[in-house]
């Protein structure tokens, strides 16, 4: 398949960019890893528009990579390309060594080659494996400046992400001592049979519990808010942005629909840890001033929004979800690029010493009051038609607690974004903030692209329904 290039050529352009002299290398790292994000992108909508050119086998019959593709991945792999490329875009301005700008070069392609590994594999065991090459690669992009607060906040990360993966590791162990097999197929085949074995249970329960701690659940969720504030601007972008969505989530969304199907225990497994995490996450970034962790806080609330989607049981709870996966990796991305923008021209983080930016800094303000009205869900951002459709899924399958809980919680990320945003850019400025200006064209590129897309999403819903989301349904696995 030529998507299996999506594996392949990253790892090739690592090995091929450290064995050029170190003076090319610095030239030419940043334009391949630039040239492969847009390639990317380029391939998942021309595979969005003609199906068979995902069965284009770029190897020939010499070497085959075998690849599950189907709208789920296509619209994941289209988010790692977008949101790689914007990190990629931050790079220059935020990772201040030469050799940490190249080192952090070669983590973002193998991130991204273990990133698409996870998304299009059809293998429990082949997605264990990709999922561990991104948290190897994650944690060393989280302290990639080597200062203390990243290697405290990397420590967490790699604790919890190590327990996850014993849980997981767990769980496939289990799963092939059942099953005899680690494919997807073979594993259903064998759930469908044996759904009440105790061995099953246990296996769905570790990874269901490792997939909570690497995207963040509550109350799983203890190394986020550390590690996406302390993180260097890019990472926190590529964190934020896709990391915890693939391995965590979609992890969680494709083993749920492939493997275990809409099971009612499952199901409100699901359901519970959504709701406690879109809560809890609300709450925990009206107690925060540090501009970074308010958005961690808020990415884990919206995180509940999809766990929810996906416990909906419904084929329409399962495009759902999957539509505000991709849009909550676009405006969250847009939010991150902008605290970046704002604490380099400000200096700190803490949003009680800020007030009046709009002023100084009018293109970040106007594209984070976006991006928070996407997340707080308002028409007619893209944000507003995956919570509609969320909310849809849940009071159809019967599950009113849960819609009211979202629809509760909508309004609360309204209100605390909204005063984020009031007390960052609004009111009278500080004094102290009288020499800040705009970011340069270089920086404002990223939030300005995020932005567009985001408001894009929402004008083209109709379109992107037809496109991309109805297709969703026909995967589902209920």
């Amino acid at each position: 398949m030529l998507l299996s290039l999506l594996i392949v050529a990253p790892l090739l352009l690592v090995l091929i960019l450290n064995l050029l002299p170190r003076g090319v290398q610095r030239h030419t790292g940043f334009w391949c890893a630039a040239l492969f994000g847009l390639t990317q992108i380029v391939l998942v909508l021309l595979s969005v528009f003609n199906p068979q050119v995902t069965r284009v086998n770029p190897f020939g019959p010499l070497f085959t990579i075998k690849v599950s593709v189907d709208s789920l991945s296509l619209l994941v792999l289209l988010s790692i390309g977008i949101i790689t490329f914007v990190a990629l875009l931050m790079v220059r301005y935020f990772i201040l060594e030469r050799n940490s700008e190249f080192n952090f070069i070669n983590l973002l392609l193998l991130t991204t080659a273990g990133l698409n590994g996870v998304t299009i594999s059809g293998d429990i065991f082949t997605m264990y494996v990709f999922l561990e090459v991104v948290s190897a690669a994650s944690f060393i992009l989280i302290v990639i400046n080597r200062k203390k607060p990243a290697l405290e906040a990397a420590f967490k990360y790699i604790v919890l992400s190590t327990l996850a993966t014993i849980m997981m590791l767990s769980s496939i162990a289990l799963l092939l001592l059942i099953a005899g097999d680690t494919h997807f197929a073979s594993i259903r085949a064998a759930f469908h049979y044996s759904s009440h074995n105790f061995l099953f249970v246990c296996a769905v329960g570790f990874f269901i519990c490792g997939a909570f701690i690497k995207g963040g659940v509550v109350p799983f969720h203890g190394w986020l808010p550390e590690a996406y504030s302390e993180a260097p601007a890019p990472v926190s972008v590529l964190l934020a942005g896709i990391v915890t969505k693939t391995v965590g989530i979609y992890a969680l969304i494709r083993i749920a629909n492939s493997v275990f199907g809409a099971h009612f225990a499952i199901n409100n497994l699901l359901l519970f840890g959504g709701s406690l995490s879109i809560v809890l996450g609300a709450l925990g970034a009206l107690a925060q001033n540090d501009l970074k962790r308010i958005l961690a806080y808020s990415s884990i609330s919206q995180v509940g929004y999809i766990v929810i989607g996906l416990g909906s049981g419904t084929a329409l709870g399962l495009a759902a979800a999957m539509f505000h996966l991709f849009n909550h990796s676009i405006f969250k991305a847009l939010l991150f690029v902008n605290s970046a923008a704002i604490e380099a021209q400000t200096k700190t983080r803490n949003v009680d010493a800020m007030g009046g930016l709009q002023a100084k800094m009018p293109y970040t303000a106007a594209t984070s009051v976006l991006a928070s009205l996407s997340a707080a869900g308002v028409p007619p951002l893209a944000g507003f038609w995956s919570k509609l459709l969320i909310i849809i899924a849940l009071v159809t399958s019967g599950h009113t607690v849960c819609a009211t809980v979202a629809v509760v919680a909508s309004v609360l990320t309204l209100a605390y974004l909204l005063f984020l945003q009031r007390k960052v850019f609004f009111g009278s400025l500080n004094e102290s903030l009288a020499h800040v200006k705009e970011v340069n064209a270089g920086l404002l590129l990223p939030a300005i692209v995020l932005a567009i897309i985001t408001v894009g999403a929402g004008i083209f819903f109709p379109f992107l329904l037809k496109t991309f989301i109805l297709p969703i349904e026909s995967v589902f696995g209920g």
